[in-house]
């Protein structure tokens, strides 16, 4: 035990405390403490501190510098007045403050907490891959964290990977590759100015959708890489919590027109570095330059992680207009915040202005596509103008580049939600999945295509996939829990709710679809205490409506029912037709499916599945609507 200052460190157990409190250190950052410690008071040179934590393996010295910058930040300390670790340039480092060996001082007033602690429920939200005897394999968990990684390195390590290594090494556990699993994790923007997060950001989404395109990568989706996003997390728990054997994670620095990025990728089960490399480039340069590093990082995973197995991968090509791809990332940055009006109308304006730029931009005719396709959806446009728009801009992407993924994928989210076409949406996805089979979006519209067609267990199978993809994304289990729901699986949506709301206990529809499930149980009163939990009103008024019905409780219903068509007549025809059609008042209940075809209810798509329709069945009116959807011959 070393003792210095408020500070007590456990080389033992790999712990730092500050005063009885447990201070979080990632591994390897705590190795870098320990070494420094160890010999207080004595330059150490930069060589000597990577030969003797990283022995016969390359690192890229900034990696050091790296965990030197995170040891200080979380002693306190300032470089240009140190009170414990000092850098003296060109040379390396020095640890100033006095240290202390445990019998030279008073005993610990606190209890020592085990080296390993079990994480909590809520932690262990994603599969698990590795098992306990792994995670105890090796003495030192090399694991790091990501807020403090260099940028652009990520992808040119790739490029060179094989000279990353020596031929010998020491650990047998850092040979396995056989886990062909990945995250990437949101890269850092580490400079001065904090201008960078739209490139920052897009760097690691584009990442995601090159590694998508290697087949037998398990890829995990943007949704829940980016909930680490500013997160002091080591590698262990984020493996852990997305069911991953591998991160890529690193991070953008920018000083006037310089840019250097930096990237890892790292081991989850101990932190041992497969590679690194950093890129330093001038601004003018940096959009020719992601291509470069992207191709090298894809290719090299595919042969580190695949063994070579796998096709080579094919980039879609990016602007040559540096300008026009910097607009676009802004834009995609601006559609992945959130679903608002004032987010959507960002990324629509800034796509605009990229296609302006460059008209022969592929990539940015299928975001807008995708955009207007989310505002018509949510009823910020007008829906008849905004999906004519998405389907145009999305048929534009694919003449410019028919190997374009994300364009077939925004053609067949017009062809669901207002075209109705299945068949020609079948066709789209399928040629989607072709492109990026790790796609996580195009597993969760094909589960969503199948569910319409009324092919639960195929929906089902697609979504489960979208929930080992995408784990700690609650619409992932609210979307499993519907389909549970539609099956008549109810104690699994029981369970999907659970894990839905664990995630984000304010989700919306998950306690509307949870009440449904009771209603169709037999379970009223349960179900109106889940319905009351519902945040969204109109969701919540119409599971009212359904659970007073089913209550006996019929003033109090029909007060529901007012107030939902009152407020919500427009948008939620579909719904309460449902009401209706529950409530046994068939001729209502299609007199509102019919408003619903004619104004191209999305909710119209769920007809031939949803349970609450179950009373219409068996009606001719209710059969010509199927065949109005195509949804029988």
């Amino acid at each position: 035990m070393k003792l210095f200052k408020t500070f007590r460190l456990d080389t033992a157990n790999h712990l730092l405390w500050r005063n009885g409190d447990r201070v979080p250190l990632a591994p390897k950052a705590f190795d870098v403490l320990a070494y420094l410690v160890e010999h207080a008071g004595r330059l150490v040179t930069q060589d000597e501190i990577l030969e003797a934590l990283w022995p016969e393996t390359y690192v890229n010295p900034e990696v050091l510098r790296k965990y030197i910058l995170e040891i200080r930040k979380v002693l306190g300390d300032r470089p240009n007045n140190p009170e414990f670790v000092e850098t003296v340039p060109k040379r390396g480092y020095r640890f100033v403050a006095p240290v202390l060996e445990e019998s030279e001082a008073e005993p610990p007033v606190a209890a020592m907490s085990p080296a390993i602690e079990e994480p909590s429920k809520e932690e262990s939200v994603g599969p698990a891959t590795v098992r306990s005897g792994q995670e105890s394999s090796t003495s030192k968990y090399r694991l790091w964290k990501l807020a403090v990684l260099p940028v652009l390195v990520v992808l040119a390590a790739a490029a060179i990977a094989g000279q990353h290594f020596r031929a010998a090494r020491n650990r047998a556990d850092a040979t396995s590759l056989k886990d062909t699993s990945i995250v990437v994790l949101p890269f850092a923007d580490i400079g001065a100015a904090k201008d960078q997060e739209y490139f920052s950001d897009g760097l690691a989404e584009q990442l995601i959708n090159d590694l998508a395109k290697i087949s037998g990568l398990k890829v995990v989706g943007r949704s829940s890489a980016f909930q680490f996003k500013g997160r002091n997390e080591d590698l262990r728990d984020v493996g852990r919590k997305l069911g991953v054997a591998n991160v890529l994670e690193g991070s953008v620095r920018r000083d006037g027109n310089h840019v250097r990025i930096t990237a890892e990728l790292i081991k989850t089960n101990d932190g041992f570095q497969l590679w690194s490399q950093t890129y330093d480039r001038e601004i003018k340069d940096i959009f020719g330059v992601e291509d470069e590093i992207a191709l090298a990082a894809t290719e090299a995973l595919r042969v580190k992680l695949l063994g070579g197995n796998g096709r080579p991968v094919a980039l879609n090509p990016r602007s040559s207009n540096p300008e026009a791809y910097q607009v676009y990332m802004q834009a995609q940055y601006f559609s992945g915040r959130g679903q608002s009006k004032e987010e959507l109308g960002k990324a629509l304006a800034y796509s605009d202005r990229a296609i302006k730029l460059d008209e022969k931009f592929a990539s940015a005719w299928a975001l807008r596509s995708s955009v207007q396709n989310e505002m018509a959806e949510y009823g910020l446009i007008d829906p008849a103008e905004g999906y004519r728009k998405a389907r145009a801009d999305a048929e534009r992407a694919i003449a410019l580049d028919p190997a374009l993924a994300s364009a077939y994928l925004a053609l067949a989210n017009t062809q669901i939600d207002y075209d109705w076409d299945w068949d020609a949406a079948n066709i789209s996805l399928t040629k989607a999945a072709s492109l990026e089979p790790g796609n996580v979006e195009v597993l969760r519209l094909r589960s969503h295509l199948s569910r319409i067609l009324g092919n639960l267990d195929e929906a089902t199978r697609l979504y489960e996939q979208v929930v080992a993809l995408d784990p700690l994304r609650p619409n992932s289990y609210s979307g499993l829990e519907y389909l549970f729901y539609v099956g008549g699986r109810y104690e699994d949506a029981r369970a999907a709710l659970q894990k839905a709301l664990d995630l984000n206990p304010r989700a919306t529809y998950v306690h509307l679809t949870m009440g449904e499930a009771l209603i169709v149980e037999g379970k009223p009163q349960q179900a109106l205490a889940e319905i009351e939990k519902e945040p969204i009103e109109w969701a919540k008024l119409t599971g009212q409506a359904l659970a007073y019905h089913a209550l006996g409780r019929e003033q109090d219903s029909n007060a529901a029912l007012e107030s939902l068509i009152e407020k919500y007549g427009s948008a939620g025809a579909f719904q309460i037709a449902q009401v209706y059609a529950y409530r046994g008042e068939s001729d209502r209940s299609l007199e509102w499916l019919d408003r619903a075809y004619k104004q191209r209810d999305p909710g119209m798509t769920e007809i031939s599945t949803d349970p609450l329709l179950k009373n219409l069945r068996h009606g001719q009116r209710y059969a010509e609507f199927l065949k109005k959807l195509r949804l029988s011959t």
